[in-house]
């Protein structure tokens, strides 16, 4: 993917992110404007700074953005978030009952597995939404998808492939996607995945996608920087933002992002699930990091809205007093597979 580095976050050159209210402001710097889905992409014309494009239209109270490149596996230092490791077959037998509840899975995609051989919502993927084959974080998606089933079983999951192979997006893929969701919202959105802004504040048009989705429950990894730096969108005041504890559940895993942004936590470390049944791998790994502890997160949410709503499912986890809290990882969230 064709992306620059400004201010230890990613961009994709020459583009900004707009509605249409921002057309006629932005005309002067444009070379080219392409819209679907919610969201323009202005392209600029030859030596326009897309920050600066930003900052100018923002001044002007007007949604912009720099095309922010988020990733789904952040690596800024090797450890046990740095890969998947095989493991061996793991003895979990999905029910056949059904809980009622949709959890939004964008992702690397999901590939074929005994634990979804013949469910419903599998049988409904499209072909643009199998799991990644090739790439440094391809698995990423069937990973998570195991771990939301054995955490909420009997869910239903509803997959759109937004990561490529190497785990990168950007906003305004993803936005497009949150765009056409609107029509059914699932109950329970998880994003694993993430990055810096530019100037650290809110990505508006990509938190507008996520607010428009109504009662979703947006469920976000907390990146595997070691940093408190504001990771987006789990940095959103209405996205569930989570860190991850290491195998004891008393502190924070080396390479978890922290910070008073920061809703929840659940162990991230050494966690074993669905893979591809590839090279070494027999259809399962061992693999870390806080993009696997969202997906324990949201999972818990989901598990528990099966007899109320996701918002009120979330809230009684999040502000339960009987709750373990950690400084600047939030509410800890037993794992619970």
């Amino acid at each position: 993917m064709d992306m620059q580095s400004v201010g230890e976050s990613f961009i994709r050159p020459g583009q900004v992110l707009t509605d249409r209210a921002a057309l006629s402001a932005a005309s002067r710097w444009t070379q080219a404007v392409s819209e679907a889905d919610g969201v323009c992409v202005i392209h600029l014309s030859s030596g326009a700074d897309p920050c600066e494009v930003t900052a100018e239209l923002r001044d002007q109270g007007l949604r912009a953005s720099p095309n922010h490149v988020l990733r789904g596996q952040p690596l800024f230092f090797g450890g046990p978030a740095s890969r998947p490791f095989p493991a061996p077959p793991i003895g979990f037998k999905p029910g056949r009952s059904r809980s009622g509840v949709v959890v939004g899975l964008l992702d690397t995609g999901v590939a074929e597995h005994p634990w979804w051989s013949g469910a419903d919502w599998y049988g409904r993927l499209g072909p643009g939404d199998a799991d990644a084959t090739e790439g440094s974080q391809a698995g990423h998606g069937t990973f998570i998808a195991g771990l939301l089933a054995r955490r909420a079983p009997g869910v239903s999951l509803r997959v759109h492939r937004v990561l490529d192979g190497d785990g990168l997006t950007d906003e305004a893929t993803v936005v497009r996607v949150l765009h056409r969701m609107r029509e059914a919202p699932p109950q329970v959105l998880n994003l694993s995945f993430g990055g810096h802004t530019f100037d650290d504040r809110p990505p508006p048009l990509l938190g507008d996608a996520i607010g428009a989705l109504g009662e979703t429950v947006a469920v976000s990894c907390a990146g595997n920087t070691s940093s408190d730096r504001p990771f987006w969108p789990a940095a959103l005041p209405f996205v569930v933002g989570v860190a991850a504890v290491d195998v004891s559940s008393q502190a924070r895993a080396p390479y978890s992002g922290y910070g008073t942004w920061v809703d929840a936590c659940a162990r991230g470390d050494w966690l074993t699930s669905s893979y591809l049944d590839s090279g070494e791998f027999g259809g399962y790994a061992a693999w870390s990091g806080t993009s696997f502890a969202a997906a324990l997160v949201a999972g818990a949410i989901a598990d528990a809205a099966g007899d109320t709503t996701a918002k009120e499912a979330a809230e009684r986890l999040l502000d339960s007093e009987e709750t373990r809290q950690i400084p600047d990882l939030g509410v800890l969230v037993p794992a619970n597979l």
